[in-house]
């Protein structure tokens, strides 16, 4: 069984004896070994609390305390460190909420264009590695390797290693790899081990891997499909492996058929950094119906953060707003507005995504709420304002613009932006 440090890349065959394995090179216990380590191919890379790590690197005073990014008037938490989310602090709560369960936590408003900074550095060292990448937020990116073991003269683990070292070194962020034969057992694997990850799922232990697990762990079942599951009896992917691919799709259309073949392990879509797309959006069903316009509001902004965070991982913009709400009863209510000029700025979503919201009749309440960007373009042609009756817009806009390309020349710490500019 082949085994890698990732401290200091040192490849090597481990004892068979048991106990703690550790490198023999570093003495370090950071070591993955696996049968197909060398074998596998297809990666998925997510950062570690990567708008918190980002705020920690850059202020050290910050490393051991509990670090909540979000608040503000939206009230809601944006992402968390992980002293915070050991505390139960999660994506998505009140703001009121989390500093119950973490009064100490320091709360930092998001500086988004620090954090695509960044992003735009890992994308570059990615691209060293693969032209195969495929980006799904400002913190995360599927990458295929196939074939590049010559070029580099080492198998694609090991220059996965190497990436989240690299990450690590110069820029002052962690990262979490999955690596597998396919995306969707990438995806997962990235998650099994966090902070500082490096997990693999195999071709031969796909099967065992997968039995007993739950199926709330596939990428895009969310509360409401979770609950269309569990109604059908349906909680494990042993579970899925008893139903007739033909009764899936009945029950569940296309994604009763897509939830057959990951119910095997099988996942045909390739990784395509020319993917088309026709609209970004993300949405969250809530645990309980809501009537609170704070609390919506407060998701309002985080669900525009979250579009205009894959936006600008593309480098896409987009000219039409959608504003989705489902009543506590399931009706489905769409609102859309198309811009004057396109836009990737989360605040030109969320003013025009509150005001569609404003414009929906009744109270409520909601169970689930949703933001997305359509007519998408690429990020040159994107103007400097949306069609918003908002006289200081177009002047937040020019400004985070015009710091894109001072710190774009003079390097990152050449501006920094004032409270009045947010």
């Amino acid at each position: 069984m082949p085994a890698l440090c990732k401290s200091c890349l040192t490849q090597f065959d481990p004892p068979k004896s048991g106990g703690i394995l550790r490198c023999p090179s570093c003495g370090l216990p950071r070591v993955v070994a696996h049968d197909e380590l060398f074998d596998l191919s297809i990666a998925h890379m997510d950062c570690d609390a990567f708008y918190a790590s980002v705020e920690k690197r850059d202020n050290p005073e910050l490393a051991d305390k509990p670090v909540i990014i979000g608040g503000g008037r939206r009230g809601v938490v944006s992402t968390a460190c992980y002293v915070a989310r050991i505390r139960g602090v999660r994506s998505a709560m009140p703001m009121f909420q989390a500093l119950k369960l973490c009064p100490d936590a320091v709360v930092i408003k998001p500086r988004m264009q620090v954090y695509v900074e960044v992003s735009r550095q890992i994308r570059t060292m990615m691209e060293e590695l693969t032209p195969a990448i495929q980006p799904l937020s400002l913190d995360e990116a599927f990458m295929d390797l196939s074939g590049t073991a010559r070029l580099h003269g080492a198998p694609p683990a090991v220059m996965l290693a190497r990436l989240v070292k690299r990450m690590q070194e110069e820029l002052g962020v962690t990262g979490s790899i999955g690596l597998s034969h396919n995306k969707f057992l990438a995806k997962v694997a990235s998650d099994l081990e966090k902070p500082r990850g490096f997990s693999v799922i195999g071709k031969a232990e796909t099967a065992d891997f997968l039995h007993d697990k739950p199926v709330r762990m596939i990428w895009g079942v969310g509360a409401a499909t979770q609950g269309a599951l569990d109604r059908a009896g349906i909680r494990t992917f042993t579970d899925l492996l008893r139903w007739d691919r033909d009764d899936l799709f009945k029950r569940f259309g296309q994604m009763g058929d897509r939830l057959y073949h990951l119910a095997r392990g099988q996942d045909r879509r390739s990784v395509n950094a020319r993917e088309p797309i026709k609209s970004i959006s993300n949405e969250t069903t809530f645990f309980e119906d809501t009537s609170n316009r704070d609390i919506l509001d407060g998701h309002i902004w985080r669900l525009s953060e979250k579009v205009a965070d894959r936006a600008k991982a593309r480098d896409l913009a987009g000219r039409v707003v959608t504003l989705k709400l489902k009543t506590d009863d399931f009706k489905t209510i769409s609102r859309r507005h198309t811009l004057r000029d396109a836009t990737q700025l989360a605040d030109v979503l969320y003013h025009e995504a509150r005001a569609l919201f404003d414009a929906v009749p009744g109270p409520g309440p909601y169970r689930l709420i949703g933001v997305g960007l359509s007519n998408l373009v690429p990020e040159s042609q994107a103007g400097l304002a949306g069609d918003l009756l908002d006289p200081e817009a177009a002047t937040r806009s020019k400004a985070e613009r015009a710091t894109d390309a001072i710190r774009e020349r003079f390097g990152k710490d050449a501006i920094k932006k004032g409270r009045a500019l947010r």
